[in-house]
């Protein structure tokens, strides 16, 4: 068979790449125990009051590899593989870097070079999450912690935006990986009031009682960095339901990349 002839025709549906991301108690993990079948890889104590299947806290990236190995080579019929958090993955990373360099920090090698002997292992566990994805039929979430950065935009002056909580070349390599990168939020609607004397406040306010409706932002804006391939809407409320809803429709239409930079 030539070159030619292997090339593949078609639109090809595979199961989704998810990064969700957002703050602390914003509902991140809740949202991906309503994915299909899932399983927890976690990295963090935080499934306490989750109902859900997790294997052990990770407490060294080759327990998370050794998880994710265990899925790919033994029976089991998960539809969904959930890490959580990549933050705290990376410092299961971090800790093996020193490990194999005999350092204690990882900022003791020179050069900012920890970050990039990080990528190997990280793309360990891209290759790991592929082989879930396309020999096992399983979709892949992954969920981080959120921090603000600033944005040096050639084109306006610098801002600041919402992005995963991760060291720069790690979240490169994973943001352009996956399918969708979608930011976990509250929308927050305000509205400013006269007060007499030509003083005015504003007022901020919310759907529900915890602070105002939870959403995922699902497009990059100067507030924050998102993107998707599946022609999600902006904004879709903060539910595994509503995102399939809007994934499927989006499955239907040519597919397009809404993408912040």
């Amino acid at each position: 068979m030539t070159a030619l002839q292997r090339i593949l025709r078609g639109v090809r549906h595979l199961p989704p790449r998810l990064l969700i991301y957002g703050t602390e108690g914003i509902g991140k993990s809740n949202t991906a125990a309503g994915a299909p079948k899932p399983i927890f890889v976690p990295t963090e104590d935080g499934l306490g009051q989750i109902d859900c299947h997790a294997f052990p806290l990770a407490a060294s990236f080759e327990d998370v590899i050794s998880a994710l190995t265990a899925l790919a080579t033994e029976e089991q019929d998960y539809q969904t593989v959930v890490i959580d958090t990549l933050d705290w993955l990376e410092r299961l990373i971090w800790t093996k870097v020193c490990a194999d360099r005999g350092v204690k920090n990882v900022e003791d090698i020179g050069y900012q070079k920890g970050y990039i002997f990080a990528l190997d292992f990280w793309r360990q566990i891209v290759d790991a999450l592929d082989c879930l994805r396309n020999e096992r039929g399983m979709c892949v979430v992954l969920l981080a912690h959120c921090k603000i950065e600033k944005f040096e935009d050639p084109e306006s002056p610098a801002y600041d935006r919402y992005s995963p909580r991760l060291q720069k070349h790690a979240n490169a390599l994973i943001t352009e990986w996956v399918d969708a990168v979608l930011f976990a939020t509250r929308k927050i609607v305000t509205r400013t009031e006269e007060q007499g004397f030509g003083q005015k406040r504003t007022i901020a306010s919310g759907n529900t009682r915890d602070g105002g409706e939870r959403i995922l932002r699902c497009v990059g804006s100067p507030a924050c960095v998102a993107k998707n391939r599946f022609n999600l809407p902006p904004e879709l409320p903060l539910s595994w339901p509503a995102l399939m809803e809007q994934m499927t429709a989006g499955m239907t239409t040519t597919p397009k990349e809404n993408a912040n930079g």
